[in-house]
């Protein structure tokens, strides 16, 4: 049997911002009671009818009406938590919300913590750990990139297949088992090749989607886009360009940017974070050298780099993960290849070579995010984690002399993908997780 909540919990689920419609929403044992208190009679459960909500629906006086709004009741264990619930879409009016949050209370419900409902929902067993973290996702998503992604993980795409590699370990185990039960039985000479090259071929998996795993981490966080190179050499000028407006100070003078500005935008539906940067060369200047140190760090931390230059200012060092960028050629051709780099010609007074740019741009940040194996990606650390986790269970398994160190070996890899979903030890992640969603889901 499920976790079931002692406490009925609510929460205004459509947030505190001025609206004509507010979503208020109640989880818990005594929420058929609370409703019929609210409106005489629970409705057919799944529908949504109109109401007129009292504070005592027996009493009816004119005084005691509180609201009509629409009434959709959710008898557990068919609803999102698992629990009877039921949600009040409202008029939005402040006093509204209030009278109603008023006789809740009364009614013996309280508000609900940040996450609360969806908790709920993980230990009733309606979702699991990583499809709790995708439904966070899905509320903070910004662009296509994240809506997509946490809308899988949410539905399930990421959980399947640590499912499966589960149900595989869980075969593993069973013939290892067989091997230390039954030693002198006459099991198939190719069952510890089996387990070998079955053990061998999830590792494999497992490799591969470590490998990806940044990819999904950075549509999740968003990616960050470092402008660098020389002073006067057009970073404020194609920062403004990229993100479509004034932005940064642009002027004639060297030393004008001395810290870094940072303004997010998309490209190829994916959050970005453009940086402008202090020109990089060397300075007596204190407030100048504090700039270029700035910039430097911003650089070694950077998802990609467009590095400027011009005719005259051809780099001494080419920063790794860098785009080449030869600016100003309405004043002076650039070379096409630079210490063995690509060189993309632009200039940013005329536009001439812009529209490549952001070409360029959009295929380095799908490059970045795009899953080569087809697959969902791992879209956090602790998913990380926990895959390496069970991925050297495994390749220890395969170097165990006995059979006994290798069954545990692979319980281990089982158990490290346990607590990815949260079938297992994961108690201490819980408040965790859950404090990071909003109130009301």
């Amino acid at each position: 049997m499920g976790y079931q909540g002692e406490e009925t919990i609510f929460a205004l689920s459509s947030g505190i911002e001025r609206a004509a419609i507010a979503v208020m929403r109640v989880s818990g044992l005594e929420s058929a009671q609370i409703l019929t208190h609210l409106c005489g009679r629970l409705p057919e459960p799944r529908r949504a009818v109109l109401r007129k909500l009292w504070r005592n629906a027996r009493v009816q006086e004119p005084e005691t009406l509180l609201d009509e709004a629409l009434v959709l009741w959710f008898p557990g264990p068919q609803s999102y938590t698992g629990e009877d619930g039921f949600e009040l879409h409202l008029h939005a009016g402040p006093a509204v919300i209030e009278a109603i949050s008023e006789v809740l209370v009364h009614l013996g419900a309280r508000p609900a913590e940040a996450g609360e409902f969806t908790r709920r929902a993980f230990q009733n067993g309606r979702i699991d750990l990583i499809e709790a973290e995708g439904i966070a996702d899905l509320i903070a998503a910004e662009t296509e990139s994240q809506r997509k992604q946490a809308l899988a993980q949410s539905k399930g795409a990421l959980s399947r297949i640590y499912q499966q590699w589960a149900e595989s370990l869980k075969a593993l185990l069973a013939w290892q088992e067989a091997l230390i039960d039954f030693p002198d039985e006459e099991l198939p000479s190719h069952v510890a090749e089996k387990i070998n090259n079955e053990s061998e071929a999830l590792i494999t998996e497992m490799r591969h989607h470590i490998q990806e795993g940044c990819k999904g981490e950075r549509i999740r966080r968003g990616m960050t886009f470092v402008i660098t190179g020389p002073p006067n050499v057009g970073k404020s000028s194609l920062m403004n360009w990229l993100v479509q407006r004034e932005a940064a100070i642009v002027s004639s003078q060297a030393g004008t940017t001395r810290d870094a500005l940072e303004i997010v935008s998309t490209l190829a539906g994916v959050r970005i974070t453009f940086i402008d940067t202090a020109g990089l060369r060397e300075t007596e200047d204190l407030i100048e050298a504090e700039g270029v140190r700035r910039a430097l760090f911003h650089v070694e931390q950077a998802d990609c780099v467009i590095q400027l230059c011009s005719a005259e200012s051809l780099p001494e060092e080419i920063f790794p993960n860098a785009i080449l960028i030869g600016n100003k050629i309405d004043k002076e051709a650039v070379p096409t290849h630079y210490a063995g780099y690509e060189v993309l010609p632009i200039s940013v007074l005329t536009g001439e070579g812009l529209s490549r740019l952001y070409e360029v741009l959009e295929q380095r940040a799908r490059a970045l995010t795009e899953s080569t194996i087809g697959a969902p990606l791992l879209t956090r650390a602790r998913h990380e984690a926990g895959v390496r986790e069970a991925c050297s269970c495994l390749e220890r398994s395969l170097h165990q002399a006995l059979p006994e160190l290798r069954a545990e070996e692979l319980r281990l890899a089982m158990q490290a993908l346990g607590r990815l979903t949260g079938h297992v030890g994961v108690e201490d992640l819980l408040d965790v997780i859950f404090s990071q969603f909003c109130i009301g889901k």
